[in-house]
């Protein structure tokens, strides 16, 4: 089986996560600059093969859209074209920043750790993958 990739955009940095051969387990990969995104992939999927991107759909209580949408389908786009032919998935993310930095509470990371952005954007990461593999498997 092929792995699948799912990303946590923002608009500095991004999460990535990448599953076991399986397609059962997310393992935290990185958090890259936005603007190495394309790049990060590139050399991914040469590296370690992927047939599925997942993209976080971030949304509001109130399920509307959130503001950085706009941003997130660009990037979508940009995808489309870099990988032709990939499958592209979007999966709900609500919630999973706050998920990711109870997470580190949890595991007895300090207060500056836990500042430390691109170590939850990674974990939200995780997340939106553990969650969409969780999905798929049931």
């Amino acid at each position: 089986m092929i792995r699948i990739v799912a990303i946590d955009f923002g608009m500095k940095r991004c999460g990535i996560s990448i599953s076991d051969p399986l397609g059962m387990i997310a393992n935290g990969l990185d958090t890259v600059e936005t603007s190495e995104v394309m790049s990060k992939l590139e050399l991914l999927k040469k590296e370690s093969g992927f047939d599925t991107i997942v993209v976080g759909k971030p949304k509001r209580m109130n399920g509307d859209d959130s503001l950085v949408e706009p941003n997130i389908k660009l990037f979508v786009e940009a995808l489309e074209k870099k990988f032709e032919g990939i499958n592209l998935k979007r999966f709900d993310e609500r919630f999973t920043s706050k998920i990711a930095a109870q997470t580190m509470i949890s595991a007895g990371s300090t207060k500056s750790q836990r500042r430390e952005k691109g170590t939850i954007d990674k974990i939200s990461a995780t997340l939106i993958l553990q969650e969409y593999l969780n999905t798929k498997q049931g």
